[in-house]
């Protein structure tokens, strides 16, 4: 089948499509024919050779898909699972959504929210997944709390607005430009705010602190984030895009009575995958079939681009999620 191959680790330029064998599929799973997948930050990292892939799970880069149902694996047809071949999907993977077809755990397979393109559900899952565990089941933001999430034009900052704000948070973003800026004001950001000339612990701080901050920096905002924080506030760590090691302010925390939470979706297990999945069906697919939360797809291009794929979401340059067709 075809599928993107990585020849060593680096650059995008590593990266290629070719022939590879069709996965086998075991208990529990089922085999999809994948209509698109979507660029994720993580797929930057493994091709990069820092994402080590989970033991047992497919080395082909790819966390998310949307296909349809080709064939049930042993244990995954029964009436109770509810699936059927045909069947149009979209799935949370732990790899291998790069391919012309995917074996997913039964649970980590979602319906396509109504008024949603097949090919645009692609861009859903791993969001809507790590948006919903880490702000509202990990993190508990509440209505009328403050909530920040940086990056807010970025695939995950794109949802996490909508989703905080859907829900009566008040939202508050950065991002690096006028025009990102505008994007994350048109999705629901009560008050975003630009990195480069606005600080933004001076912002939270002047209206009470953030509730919850989701941030994918990691070491370069961890003093910053916690000084923004508000009493009982909840920091959940989700990247490293500003690397790894910081000197935390134990006291600064305790004063505030905070949580720094480090959390990761790929290693969870797949039973954890599956309950968060699960919320994601009963608790936001309604308000994207409502239109209230939308997939914000910054281009679609065939699999083949994978390497401008990758060159494009490094460059950060994009407007949330970048998706690759079969």
């Amino acid at each position: 089948m075809r599928a993107v191959i990585a020849s060593g680790t680096g650059g995008p330029e590593v990266l290629s499509v070719g022939e590879v064998p069709e996965p086998t599929l075991r208990p529990g799973e089922v085999l999809v024919d994948v209509a698109a997948t979507a660029v994720n930050r993580a797929d930057t990292l493994q091709r990069m050779g820092f994402y080590p892939v989970p033991e047992g799970s497919s080395e082909i880069i790819g966390l998310e898909c949307s296909g349809t149902i080709a064939a049930l694996g042993p244990d995954a047809g029964s009436e109770t699972d509810g699936w059927s071949v045909g069947d149009e999907v979209c799935a949370l993977l732990t790899g291998g959504g790069y391919a012309a077809r995917v074996a997913v755990p039964v649970g980590q397979l979602m319906p396509v929210p109504a008024g949603v393109s097949l090919i645009d559900a692609a861009a859903l899952p791993e969001v809507a997944c790590t948006v919903w565990s880490n702000v509202f089941m990990v993190a508990g933001l509440q209505p009328r709390e403050n909530f920040l999430v940086h990056g807010g034009a970025g695939g995950i900052g794109t949802m996490a607005i909508q989703l905080a704000s859907a829900l009566s948070a008040k939202v508050f973003t950065t991002a690096g430009s006028a025009s990102k800026l505008a994007v994350c004001a048109d999705l629901g950001a009560d008050v975003p705010i630009n990195y480069r000339d606005e600080d933004f612990v001076a912002v939270l701080k002047a209206d009470g602190g953030a509730d919850v901050i989701l941030d994918n920096m990691g070491a370069k905002y961890l003093a910053r984030n916690i000084d923004a924080l508000a009493d009982s506030g909840r920091l959940v760590i989700i990247g490293m895009m500003g690397g790894t090691k910081a000197e935390l302010d134990i006291n600064a925390l305790l004063r505030k009575r905070g949580a720094v939470i480090a959390t990761a979706l790929r290693s969870r297990t797949a039973a954890e995958k599956a309950a968060i999945c699960a919320e994601v069906v009963e608790q936001v697919w309604p308000l994207v079939a409502d239109g209230s939360v939308v997939p914000v797809i910054h281009e679609r291009m065939p699999l083949e681009d994978v390497e401008k794929a990758h060159r494009l979401m490094e460059d950060s340059g994009h407007i949330g999620k970048i998706v690759l067709t079969l």
